[in-house]
């Protein structure tokens, strides 16, 4: 093998925008995608929706066909890990006991669902979903008066639990936190959402966690909670985060903080190794390093870790953008509205849509989450990217255009 070849590790949306990026601006070198899954790079969004609820087929998700990255000249390499890394030999050893050498490599690694240790968690009855192959286990446990119970209340466990009521299935949403998705929108929104999933009828039951599943002889099981409590169930959801899949470059001596450190260069602290995805740590503008778990920023930086590895690379600063379709609602996430010192709710026309405008101290937009309010969203990513200093009470009034809140 070249040298010169670049190596990616991983196949999924970072890792085949990457090898997709390096063919589109020119290099004609060798390129090797490892992918530890045996399917060819594909979307992960429609897997807790269309393809969880039976709308679509999970060949749709296909991100990169195998016949694309051949007619692009990648060679792919389905269901082969990448188990041990040499910066300082520029070489990669695979599950399959090749070793690769490399000119330039972009680890891609992704993360894995979270599974608490706690007893039963490893039975038949309880899921995780981040594959194809999740969504479809999880799929066959769906239907009209099945009982599901989803540990979690962040963005997957909430798109789930849209899946399951609208396949007719009794679900219970337990979110350890005193409200949902805490850690990336404020209270606003939280109540939001919320409200929109009790008028679906799932049943919310906040500052709750599980102790215990407890498998049935017959099928299902029965979730034990943190209070004693116990709730019969046909499948439970484990949602409770990520961690990154961050060993290989931990164990080459790659400095990781919670995933894969980079800088905007997406570069690592090793030579010729770059990192991008879920897997990259990264420091965004006005704030201390960040690991973004979104399809957005996948692609995105994906991409400019390629340009990094062609010397073409210009600084890449991670946007926090993220959706989420739930029901009918589409939630749109610009900046880091977890960030907010305000949180300013701007009056809707329609009850079911939400505008929240995060600030700093300095009253300026770090963020905001939009519900089927799309319009507005474009103007305040602007002010995000700007820094735009607003007035709160302007902003809060629904008989005054949105651009009247700016100040200066």
């Amino acid at each position: 093998m070249s040298a010169g070849a670049i190596v990616i590790v991983g196949a999924g949306q970072a890792g085949g925008w990457a090898a997709a990026t390096l063919r589109g601006h020119g290099y004609a070198g060798r390129i090797v995608l490892l992918g530890d899954e045996p399917h060819a790079p594909y979307e992960r969004p429609p897997l807790s929706k269309a393809v969880l609820g039976g709308q679509a087929a999970p060949e749709s998700t296909e991100l990169f066909s195998r016949e694309k990255l051949a007619e692009l000249d990648i060679t792919f390499r389905p269901g082969v890990a990448a188990t041990r890394l040499w910066p300082e030999r520029h070489q990669v050893e695979t599950s399959d006991g090749a070793v690769l050498d490399y000119g330039k490599l972009i680890l891609c690694t992704g993360g894995r669902p979270i599974v608490p240790a706690l007893p039963g968690a490893d039975g038949r009855a309880v899921h995780v979903l981040r594959t194809r192959d999740d969504a479809l286990r999880l799929r066959a446990r769906l239907g009209p008066g099945r009982r599901i119970v989803i540990a979690g209340g962040g963005w997957i466990g909430l798109e789930v639990a849209a899946t399951a009521r609208q396949a007719g299935c009794a679900t219970t949403v337990l979110e350890q936190a005193s409200r949902l998705c805490a850690r990336s929108v404020p209270p606003g929104v939280s109540a939001h959402l919320a409200a929109l999933h009790a008028a679906q009828g799932v049943t919310l039951r906040l500052n709750a966690s599980l102790r215990a599943v407890h498998a049935r002889p017959e099928g299902g099981c029965v979730a034990e909670l943190a209070d004693g409590g116990r709730l019969e169930a046909d499948a439970v959801v484990l949602g409770v985060g990520m961690q990154a899949n961050d060993a290989l470059a931990r164990e080459a001596g790659i400095a990781c903080e919670r995933g894969v450190l980079v800088d905007e260069y997406c570069r690592t602290s090793a030579p010729d190794v770059l990192a991008a995805g879920d897997v990259a740590v990264a420091a965004p503008a006005g704030g201390g390093p960040i690991r973004l778990e979104s399809w957005q920023n996948a692609q995105d930086q994906g991409a400019a870790a390629a340009l990094s590895a062609l010397d073409a690379g210009q600084p890449y600063l991670p946007s926090g953008a993220v959706w989420s379709e739930q029901y009918d609602a589409m939630v749109q996430i610009a900046g880091f509205p977890a960030r907010a010192e305000c949180e300013v709710l701007r009056p809707q026309a329609d009850a079911r849509a939400l505008l929240s405008v995060a600030l700093d101290e300095g009253g300026r937009v770090v963020g905001a989450v939009a519900v089927n309010a799309a319009r507005d969203l474009r103007q305040l990513r602007q002010w995000i990217a700007q820094g735009t200093q607003v007035d709160p009470a302007q902003l809060a009034r629904a008989d005054a255009p949105l651009s009247s809140a700016r100040i200066g």
